[in-house]
């Protein structure tokens, strides 16, 4: 049995020079300027395929994060990188003025978690009333808990509901499995819709001039400093970047070991989480950077660094969807798809109503759906100056994330009965 699940590559290494050359192979027939290629990325964006081969690279079997540690190493050391590269350019006032919809898509989102989850069982339940034949600690809605806090806010509040709600933990694996198939199609849909923005913003009437304007400014300002960056240059603002990630680990183990000691049980508790303070630190000190002469190593290809850690990211995010589970249990991944549906059909709505951009609706649900490994990926799908505006928001779904998930448990025991 152990041949049939064991990838035919284990080696990190291998395993990355894959996801590399995946990578450069994307990014060249992308800049082809004749022949098939142009009208297959008319149809699947570059972003798109940058995430789809590896997902069917662990479709195949030829590799499988159940074996590898790459995804963890991007987590962990690339994605602090890039946000910090990312905001060290970043136009502040900028972003203030994109304005509350913003906020109010992101908040949208959140709803449609927490009623989401109730509506789905019910709709489920009807069809299918053997998925829901748990008890006592298995029964369902305690694992669907844990689905509510990733989505709303992320893992430490994944993990605080599985606490919270006692779910049985032989059983967890299979709603990791509808998170992560769930999500992942969902983004993947997104990642398709970047490449139709204008229509789609055409269709919600949406007024995108705060966006255009903040792109136009940061662009004119990475040409006004852009310069061919010498190797000593490149290594400094290697070493900014890097410096800043090990501090951000110091500092976010630190208060996350101080506060894990001052409450009574860590695991319920985002604060005591370290990747939050991991995220909070880097992307603060960036901003805080950004009011320095530090902003100038955007001349040095600041940005385009942070842009290669998100790729590298995504790739290792793609390497974690396998299409062949999504059926090992159907009657969980029909919940997770209605309450997908239900969370996507009131984004779209609310923008609709408000005219807001399908920037603001692709990472509000990011932000709710992903957190800060995915958000700050949409966002700078669109424009690697908006990237500061994903974190911003995932930041925020991590503080609602275990009060949200708390109440959506609540409705969705009561969907149970």
């Amino acid at each position: 049995m152990e041949s049939q699940v064991t990838p035919l590559f284990t080696n990190d290494a291998i395993v990355f020079g894959l996801l590399m050359s995946s990578l450069a192979f994307v990014f060249y027939t992308s800049n082809l300027k004749e022949g098939f290629f142009i009208k297959f990325y008319k149809i699947f964006p570059p972003l798109l395929m940058c995430y789809l081969i590896p997902s069917l690279l662990s479709t195949f079997n030829v590799i499988s994060p159940d074996h590898s540690q790459l995804y963890t190493m991007a987590k962990n050391y690339l994605l602090p990188a890039s946000l910090i590269l990312m905001t060290i350019s970043v136009d502040m006032k900028g972003i203030v003025n994109l304005g509350s919809k913003s906020i109010i898509m992101f908040l949208s989102g959140t709803v449609g978690i927490v009623i989401g989850g109730p509506i789905a069982i019910l709709i489920v339940s009807a069809i299918s009333p053997e998925t829901f034949n748990g008890v006592g600690f298995q029964e369902v809605w305690r694992g669907l808990a844990t689905l509510a806090g990733s989505w709303i806010g992320g893992g430490a509040n994944q993990a605080a509901m599985l606490e919270i709600y006692q779910y049985d933990q032989s059983l967890y694996s299979g709603m990791v499995a509808v998170d992560i198939i769930v999500a992942n199609v969902w983004m993947a849909i997104l990642l398709m819709g970047i490449g139709k923005t204008k229509a789609i913003d055409k269709w919600l009437k949406a007024d995108v001039t705060a966006i255009e304007q903040l792109k136009e400014k940061v662009a004119a300002f990475q040409n006004s400093v852009t310069k061919n960056p010498s190797l000593t240059e490149l290594m400094i603002v290697l070493g900014v970047a890097f410096g800043i990630v090990g501090f951000s680990h110091f500092a976010a183990s630190t208060l996350s070991s101080t506060i894990s000691n001052m409450v009574e049980d860590p695991s319920t508790s985002v604060m005591s989480s370290k990747f939050f303070w991991l995220v909070l630190i880097a992307t603060t000190v960036g901003v805080i950077l950004s009011f320095t002469k530090a902003r100038k190593l955007e001349g040095y290809g600041a940005s385009k660094f942070g842009s290669v850690c998100i790729y590298i990211l995504v790739a290792t995010i793609g390497m974690k969807m396998d299409v062949t589970k999504t059926m090992d249990n159907p009657g969980l991944l029909a919940v997770g798809g209605v309450w997908m549906f239900i969370h996507v059909v009131i984004m779209i709505v609310t923008a609709k109503i408000i005219r807001a951009p399908f920037f603001f609706l692709a990472v509000g649900s990011k932000a709710n759906v992903g957190g800060a490994a995915s958000a700050p990926v949409i966002a700078s799908a669109f424009h690697p100056s908006l990237a500061p505006v994903g974190v911003l928001l995932a930041v925020l779904g991590y503080a609602l994330g275990t009060y949200g998930a708390m109440f959506c448990a609540y409705l969705m025991q009561i969907a149970s009965q």
